[in-house]
């Protein structure tokens, strides 16, 4: 279709009752949670930094830095991304794998002493329509200017996880309806990770401008 639905998105939350005091802990429990929890953890923190997404891009990252005060630890599970074509589990695995080996070669677990303890949440998203439809460039542009900053989380991210051909919503509509193939290119060329939202919505309004002026 030529038009393009703006849709935003909510996120409902619940804590599962379970929590970590040390790194031993927090890996048996990343073993056993629901599938949801680790979505919550990773994909879903960006939802919830719109502006800044701290120093480490993933909830396991920065309480292994800033609460255990495991730096080293912190900065190995920062590199766990769920970029490219990773499912949940490949996430999932990866997370043990790093912290079972880091364990390993410790002569002492980190507990929490005056930190918080991680606790598991898991969530899922909702769409929400925002009203807004675009059928050019030009309004493509105006849009994304002021939307919510949820609709390019669920554009960018969710649509990944749906089966969207692995790309982004965003994508997807400028190559087959505008037939902007390079600027689609361009688009799933940009890291979503190494940005907060407000980071993406400014990096997408970049590469749309210099398409227009051309």
């Amino acid at each position: 279709m030529k038009e393009f639905h703006f849709m935003g998105c909510i996120e409902i939350r619940e804590l599962l009752g379970k929590k970590a005091n040390d790194e031993q802990k927090l890996l048996e429990l990343i073993e056993e949670v629901p599938i949801d929890s680790i979505y919550y953890h990773t994909h879903s923190y960006f939802l919830r930094h719109f502006y800044i997404t701290g120093p480490y891009p993933n909830d396991f990252a920065n309480w292994a830095a800033i609460q255990a005060r495991d730096r080293v630890l912190g900065e190995k599970l920062a590199f766990v991304t769920p970029s490219g074509n990773k499912t949940l589990e490949d996430i999932r695995a990866e997370l043990i794998e790093i912290i079972d080996h880091h364990i390993s070669a410790m002569k002492s677990v980190h507990f929490v002493t005056h930190g918080e303890p991680f606790y598991f949440m898991k969530s899922r998203i909702t769409e929400v329509p925002t009203g807004v439809l675009v059928t050019n460039l030009e309004e493509f542009i105006e849009a994304l200017t002021s939307v919510h900053a949820s609709a390019i989380y669920n554009h960018i991210f969710e649509a990944r996880l749906r089966d969207r051909q692995g790309r982004s919503d965003f994508s997807i509509w400028l190559r087959d309806a505008l037939g902007l193939k390079e600027l689609s290119e361009r688009f799933e060329m940009v890291d979503s990770y190494m940005y907060s939202l407000e980071g993406l919505r400014n990096k997408f309004l970049d590469l749309c401008a210099k398409e227009a002026a051309r």
